[in-house]
């Protein structure tokens, strides 16, 4: 038998992003897994539209928009609770290939050092284009990057390779290993979610893998970016605010003692140059945002809730 998936989709207010997602999923050609969607305290009933015109989906409510984490952690909860094997999180603004989820699991199965797998991701928009190759994490400068973002695809991009971390756009693990790191980090909300639990799961001693034959097309900016241009930008500043802060909590609880002054001073570097792009652009409330971030992050830290 094959080893059964939840699929989990997290919804909100996007019935027709989702409703496109759940369409492209029904042309897998795997066939034990269950699309699980999660939805985020949606005001305009899109959770039961979904269900509605998709009745063999798992509609998981939510009476507040608990973020990323929150709403996939949900859906990990079904997943474990119901005794699947796997859990994947996909982001609802994204198309797949029909062999994708195959490609994936063929090689967790025959590769049992490996805890967690992702697609390559082309943006959708030109699906010639990475939109995510491979994702990577500097010790010594403390950031983390993507390979090939915005590039066509070129060898190193088309080989089968470990990464530092796994992107929450497409991510798949078993749920064996869930069942000893716990869950998505909730107070984190939403960006670096994945790259603490990735972290979590390599401490463990298991590989980390970008495979290039599952393939998958990403809209991308689709939470954090308004449609029309105001005198702050298109991106909100709770974005910045929770970019910021989370990612001081991933150098605050990853960083070595030994890399500690050159990522101290990188990020010192980094964030002044941050904001004084925001005071020439006249941008005074994401300035005070990025500040009241970095506040946070130094007082505040990642919590990893048990499972219980």
């Amino acid at each position: 038998m094959q080893p059964t998936v939840a699929i989990i989709l997290v919804n909100w207010n996007s019935f027709e992003v989702t409703n496109d997602c759940i369409v492209s999923l029904k042309s897998i050609d795997y066939v034990s897994h269950t699309i699980v969607v999660v939805d985020n305290g949606s005001v305009d009933g899109s959770g039961d539209r979904l269900l509605q015109l998709h009745p063999e989906i798992v509609l998981i409510k939510s009476a507040t928009n608990q973020g990323f984490t929150g709403g996939n952690n949900l859906g990990f909860e079904y997943s474990l609770n119901q005794g699947y094997d796997y859990s994947m999180m996909l982001n609802n603004d994204t198309f797949v290939e029909p062999d994708f989820l195959s490609v994936l699991i063929n090689y967790m199965e025959n590769q049992p050092s490996v805890g967690i797998i992702q697609p390559r991701i082309q943006f959708n928009h030109n699906r010639s284009v990475l939109w995510n190759g491979g994702s990577y994490y500097s010790k010594w400068f403390g950031f983390l990057y993507t390979k090939g973002f915005n590039k066509l695809p070129d060898a190193s991009h088309l080989q089968i390779k470990e990464v530092d971390w796994v992107t929450g756009c497409a991510f798949l693990t078993r749920n064996a290993i869930l069942r000893k790191t716990g869950l998505l980090a909730q107070n984190m909300f939403i960006y670096s979610e994945d790259v603490d639990l990735s972290f979590r799961i390599k401490a463990l001693g298991f590989k980390l893998v970008y495979h290039p034959d599952a393939v998958i097309y990403h809209i991308a900016g689709m939470s954090n970016k308004s449609k029309t241009k105001g005198k702050e930008g298109f991106v909100n500043p709770i974005v910045h605010y929770l970019n910021q802060r989370n990612r001081i909590w991933i150098l605050k609880k990853y960083t070595n003692w030994f890399h500690a002054p050159t990522v101290i001073l990188s990020n010192i570097f980094y964030i002044s140059l941050i904001l004084g792009y925001f005071a020439a652009r006249r941008r005074f409330t994401k300035i005070k945002t990025v500040v009241r971030a970095v506040q946070d992050g130094l007082k505040g830290s990642i919590i990893n809730d048990p499972i219980v």
